[in-house]
C-alpha cells in the first residue's frame, strides 16, 4: 500500500492549560481542531486537577518551560494560527507575548480564561493589567463573555447597550475583533454574541439549551475560531463556523459527570454526516 503524502496540512497551536477531565483546555482545544481538520499542537502552560466538579488544584509550568514548548514549536512546526487559554500569572503572559513577537505570529485568538465554571479562579489579579499590556495589542481576535469583559472594563455589564460600550472599550485595547459571547446574560429564549471591528457589530444569535453540561464552551468555541483561521477563514467567517460548532457540541449532550459536564466534540461533524 502507497502512503501518499497530505498536501495543505494547515496547523494550529494552543498555548493553555490542561484539564484533567476532559472537557476544556488543551483537551479540548486539541480536539476541536481535529474535528474541523486542523492539525494540532500545544504548549502547555499548566495543570489542572479537575473533573465535572470543579477544580482541585492548579500547578503552573515554570516560563521557562512554556518558552522551551514555543521554541521548539517556532523552530519546526509554524503555526498557521494561535490560540492561548489559562496563562495564570503575569510572567507566563510576557513570555508567551514575547515568544509570539520573536516568531510574528499574528493570526492569535485570546480566550481571556480567568475563572472556571466553578467559580475558581484561574487568573492571577495582576495578570489581568499583563494581558492587556502585553498580548492584547498581538491579537487578532479576543472572545470574553461577560464576567471576562467586565474584569477587563472594570465595568458593570446589563443589556446590550452596555455589551456594545464594553466591546468597544476591549477593541481599543488592541485586538481587531472582538467577539463578546452573551451565553451569561440568562434572560431570554435566544443568546446573542456580538462581534466587533472597531466600526460594525455583527449580531449572531442561537437557541439558548437549558443544560448544565457546558464545561469547556470558551475554550472550544475560541478553538473552533482558530481552526478556521488556520485554514484561511477570515474572522467573520470563522465566528460564524465556531458558533454552529459550540451549539451543536451543547444541543448533542454526551451528559457525563455529576457537575457542569463537557459538551459534545463530536456534534458537529456527525451532523455534517447526518448522524445525531
Amino acid at each position: 500500500m502507497t502512503n501518499h503524502p497530505m498536501t495543505n496540512v494547515f496547523k494550529a497551536l494552543t498555548v493553555a492549560g490542561s484539564d484533567s477531565g476532559g472537557g476544556a483546555g488543551i483537551q479540548a482545544d486539541l480536539k476541536t481542531f481535529q474535528e474541523l481538520g486542523v492539525y494540532g499542537m500545544s504548549a502547555l502552560t499548566a495543570v489542572t486537577a479537575q473533573n465535572t466538579l470543579g477544580v482541585q488544584g492548579v500547578y503552573p509550568l515554570e516560563a521557562e518551560a512554556v518558552a522551551a514548548q514555543l521554541d521548539s514549536i517556532g523552530a519546526d512546526l509554524t503555526p498557521d494560527a494561535v490560540k492561548t487559554g489559562m496563562l495564570f500569572s503575569s510572567g507566563l503572559i510576557r513570555t508567551v507575548a514575547q515568544k509570539f513577537r520573536q516568531y510574528g505570529w499574528t493570526k492569535l485568538v485570546i480566550d481571556p480564561v480567568m475563572v472556571a465554571k466553578g467559580g475558581s479562579p484561574l487568573l492571577q489579579q495582576e495578570a489581568v493589567q499583563a494581558l492587556i499590556a502585553d498580548l492584547l495589542p498581538l491579537s487578532l481576535a479576543i472572545t470574553p463573555n461577560i464576567p471576562e469583559a467586565e474584569i477587563l472594563t472594570g465595568m458593570k455589564i446589563s443589556g446590550m447597550a452596555d455589551r456594545e460600550a464594553a466591546a468597544r472599550l476591549v477593541h481599543a485595547m488592541g485586538p481587531r475583533y472582538v467577539v463578546l459571547k452573551g451565553g451569561h446574560d440568562e434572560e431570554g429564549a435566544l443568546v446573542t454574541d456580538l462581534l466587533y471591528d472597531g466600526e460594525k457589530f455583527i449580531y449572531l444569535q442561537s437557541p439558548r439549551i437549558a443544560t448544565r453540561h457546558t464545561h469547556g464552551t470558551g475554550c472550544t468555541f475560541s478553538a473552533a475560531l482558530t481552526a478556521g483561521l488556520a485554514q484561511g477563514q477570515w474572522v467573520p467567517e470563522a465566528v460564524h463556523t465556531a458558533k454552529a460548532f459550540i451549539q451543536a457540541a451543547i444541543e448533542d449532550g454526551i451528559n457525563i459527570g455529576a457537575g457542569n459536564g463537557p459538551t459534545n466534540h463530536f456534534a458537529y461533524q456527525n451532523r455534517l454526516r447526518g448522524q445525531r
